[in-house]
């Protein structure tokens, strides 16, 4: 297995996520970072697009999942966005999903809240 990985960071993203009733009436923000695992050798001796992940189709399928989906849990939409990101291209060996609440529904005054996964093959 590469220890290569293509990062991505800060993707937000509006979905419906949560527990609470008003979670469930409206979209909330949440911010997508993923670590993509391959081996990225052959990029980077060719300089060849064909030869990485395009890491734009990665965004479009993460943005489908989060926006068509209606969860309760962020773990289970983490779940998720790793199924699709695993299916996306047989190179991918692995991937590390972190997603996190920018509005976390708690009166304390808590910046975010998240979970991070990681799958593999």
């Amino acid at each position: 297995m590469a220890d290569d990985r293509i990062e991505l960071r800060g993707l937000r993203l509006l979905g419906i996520c949560g527990v609470l009733p008003e979670e469930q009436d409206r979209a909330q923000p949440l911010e997508v970072d993923l670590d993509v695992l391959a081996d990225l050798t052959a990029a980077g001796r060719s300089d060849d697009l064909a030869d990485t992940i395009d890491y734009g189709a990665v965004c479009t399928r993460v943005e489908l999942t989060v926006t068509g989906s209606r969860v309760a849990l962020l773990e289970h939409l983490a779940e998720r966005i790793a199924e699709v990101v695993l299916a996306l291209d047989p190179r991918i060996s692995g991937v590390t999903v972190g997603i996190r609440k920018l509005r976390p529904p708690v009166p304390q005054d808590l910046a975010t809240s998240g979970v991070c996964i990681t799958r593999h093959r």
